[in-house]
């Protein structure tokens, strides 16, 4: 007898998972245009879990209680600077920090999504990008999902 991928998930209800969150930024055009909006592509891992909306600002990342949250962020340009400067989100569901990776100067931001049963919690991530001081924020379009 073979078991269903979904079924599996749901077998490993108590185990932690980490799921990464990655922000691909058009660097150039949120210069050019002064908005995130139209030059951000989200994507996440758990795409077998049940996210949807990949390569799209509204990603929908299907998460539960215990999983660990990860996002980062790549400069869809090679020699562009982005960096994630804070995230958004309703703190009674996570509380993301940033991190840097031992020995280098990589950041990333990490969370623990701490209960069940969310419809859709949304958030925003804000990005420095280029030399700009001041941080560009994303639409509240992506979100969290039970």
């Amino acid at each position: 007898m073979t078991t269903k991928p979904r079924q599996r998930v749901e077998e490993n209800h108590g185990a932690k998972r980490p799921i990464s969150i990655t922000a691909v930024v058009d660097c150039v055009g949120v210069l050019a245009t002064g908005s995130v909006h139209g030059q951000l592509y989200l994507y996440d891992t758990n795409k077998a879990g049940g996210s949807t909306g990949f390569g799209t600002e509204e990603l929908r990342t299907r998460v539960r209680r215990g999983d660990q949250l990860l996002w980062n962020v790549l400069a869809l340009e090679c020699e562009a600077y982005v960096s994630i400067d804070d995230i958004v989100v309703d703190r009674e569901v996570c509380e993301p920090e940033r991190r840097v990776y031992p020995g280098t100067d990589v950041a990333y931001w990490i969370a623990t999504v701490k209960k069940d049963g969310i419809t859709s919690v949304p958030y925003q991530i804000k990005f420095k990008v280029g030399t700009r001081t001041e941080a560009f924020t994303a639409p509240v379009s992506a979100s969290l999902v039970g």
